[in-house]
């Protein structure tokens, strides 16, 4: 099956229309529209420096409920001991540049956040779609992650961490967070170890869209954060 081309129609295929690997669509552009109405229909992008800008929506998708946050007792005790400090939206630009910086590599290829992906979602914070959550040791920003939320759905980017847990930290403080604004749950969109053990699970991406209705996520808008 071949993936669809977009053009500069506002505009995403049925995300069944995927192929197995996940990919739905290549093309478009990185508007604030265009990825708003990708995440409403459960669709991101991913894709190299270099690529076209290539649209996913993989089955089956990696999610985490809030209530069923797994922290481990060794987790626990090294944050009851610790003394980093934890914040929202305080340096997106920041967390945005070190997630970027830690995968970029020695030849700054190595990561899907481009440069033009970095401005697309500075602007998205600019409009109160994109949050960040930053973990701080005195003055020094050693972990953080970034996403986007509409309604009460927050769909997760990336993280970093440069000292011990530091990524675990801002996670368990979203995630309370998420919970007590009776948030629906967290989009990881890929799998990993990590994930799963801290309570991630996969959904089909039929269930995905149900959850995304429960969530509050309009297909087409309007689009309101209620983070």
């Amino acid at each position: 099956m071949s993936c669809f081309q977009l053009g500069d129609e506002l505009w995403f295929p049925p995300v069944d229309a995927a192929e197995d690997c996940g990919l739905l669509a290549v093309g478009g552009d990185l508007s604030p529209e265009r990825l708003l109405l990708a995440y409403s229909l459960g669709i991101f992008p991913w894709y190299n420096p270099g690529e076209a800008i290539l649209w996913w929506s993989p089955d089956p998708r990696c999610v985490l409920f809030p209530e069923n946050l797994h922290i481990s007792r060794s987790l626990k005790r090294f944050i009851r001991n610790t003394s980093y400090r934890v914040s929202f939206d305080e340096n997106f630009p920041g967390v945005i540049y070190w997630c970027r910086r830690l995968r970029a590599g020695l030849d700054g290829r190595g990561t899907w956040i481009t440069l033009e992906m970095k401005k697309a979602y500075t602007r998205l914070h600019e409009l109160g779609f994109a949050h960040s959550v930053e973990c701080w040791d005195d003055d020094q920003l050693i972990g953080g992650l970034y996403g986007v939320c509409i309604g009460r759905c927050f769909f997760g980017e990336s993280m970093f961490s440069r000292s011990k847990n530091a990524s675990k930290v801002v996670l368990i403080h979203l995630m309370a967070y998420l919970q007590q604004k009776g948030f629906e749950l967290l989009d990881c969109q890929q799998t990993t170890d990590h994930l799963l053990s801290m309570g991630a699970q996969e959904v089909s991406r039929q269930e995905f869209q149900q959850y995304l209705q429960r969530a509050n996520v309009p297909p087409y808008g309007p689009f309101v954060s209620q983070f």
